[in-house]
């Protein structure tokens, strides 16, 4: 699957290939993986759940959704199952803010 990669501890934002739900947590660096939707899309936000109370480093807000510590991976969503995002990356740099 094609998803987006938010890393904040190093502000950027680009492509990855995701293969199944097991990626996602790799990636991420922990398995208390949870998913927001974001607004007008079909695709969702996935982090990690524990986010602050492990005190990762580096913070972000997509659009008015509470701020995400750590990395994320939005991809999109298809019947219930994960699919490839459809909101491009030029599209997420304008609704994603970097935190200090």
């Amino acid at each position: 699957m094609k998803g987006i990669l938010v890393d904040p501890e190093r502000n950027s934002i680009s492509e990855i290939d995701i293969g199944n739900d097991t990626d996602i947590a790799s990636v991420i660096g922990y398995d208390t993986i949870i998913a927001d939707e974001i607004n007008n899309s079909s695709d969702r936000l996935h982090f990690d759940e524990e986010c602050f109370i492990r005190g990762t480093k580096g913070r972000f807000q997509l659009d008015t959704l509470p701020p995400v510590s750590g990395k994320a991976i939005i991809l999109g969503t298809s019947e219930d199952r994960n699919a490839d995002a459809t909101l491009s990356i030029t599209e997420l740099e304008s609704r994603i803010k970097f935190l200090t």
